[in-house]
């Protein structure tokens, strides 16, 4: 494995990383669900290879439409980076708007099928999944041809480690996402990697 290779591997990861530690409806629940102690393997399952799914599509089919249309790629790229920068801007506002998340811990406990559902209707029904796995990051990894599929296996991974860090850690964490002071720490860097990865996709060019 060359070093370009691992470095690909590892921008995928940290893009992946990036967007999906951002708390939004499907996180919560997991972080829920973890708290409550509640079916967590099946659920961060269904996460991890919805997200495999997601990227895997968008990373072949953006790939297969850039063949038909040259011009695409380098559309791609340059709007990729842009919606990169104005991701890590809104991270960064963020930072300095973060309410605190705290699972609920209680209340009776959940059959596993309607849990099930429910996790499916968080993440394939939520357009901001698609606008990050299939849009942003399959243009991105087209940024990174040849090797565009090490890419998209190193934001794969990072919904691999993500989803049960959170599930089977939320325990742990509670503390952590009771503070304000974290989540603006955790946005501030969230933002940082952002803007590292829009200029790296720019400079590829």
């Amino acid at each position: 494995m060359t070093a370009v290779v691992v470095s690909t591997i590892l921008a995928g990861f940290g893009l992946g990383a990036s967007l999906i530690v951002a708390i939004g409806a499907q996180n919560a629940f997991v972080l829920r669900q973890g708290l409550k102690g509640e079916h967590v393997g099946a659920i961060v399952v269904v996460c991890a290879l919805s997200d495999m799914l997601l990227i895997a599509l968008g990373t072949g089919a953006l790939e297969q439409v850039s063949r038909l249309a040259a011009w695409l790629f380098p559309v791609l790229r340059y709007g990729g980076a842009a919606f990169l920068a104005v991701y890590g801007a809104l991270s960064l506002r963020r930072a300095f708007t973060r309410q605190t998340l705290d699972g609920d811990a209680g209340g009776p406990a959940q059959a596993l099928w309607p849990c099930l559902a429910t996790c499916l209707a968080l993440t394939w029904l939520n357009p901001h999944v698609y606008l990050d796995t299939v849009l942003l990051i399959g243009s991105v990894a087209l940024g990174h041809r040849p090797d565009q599929w090490w890419f998209a296996g190193g934001a794969m991974a990072a919904s691999w480690c993500w989803f049960p860090l959170l599930g089977y850690g939320a325990g742990r964490l509670r503390p952590l996402f009771a503070s304000v002071r974290a989540w603006r720490v955790l946005d501030v860097l969230i933002a940082l990697v952002m803007w590292a990865v829009a200029v790296s996709l720019l400079v590829r060019g």
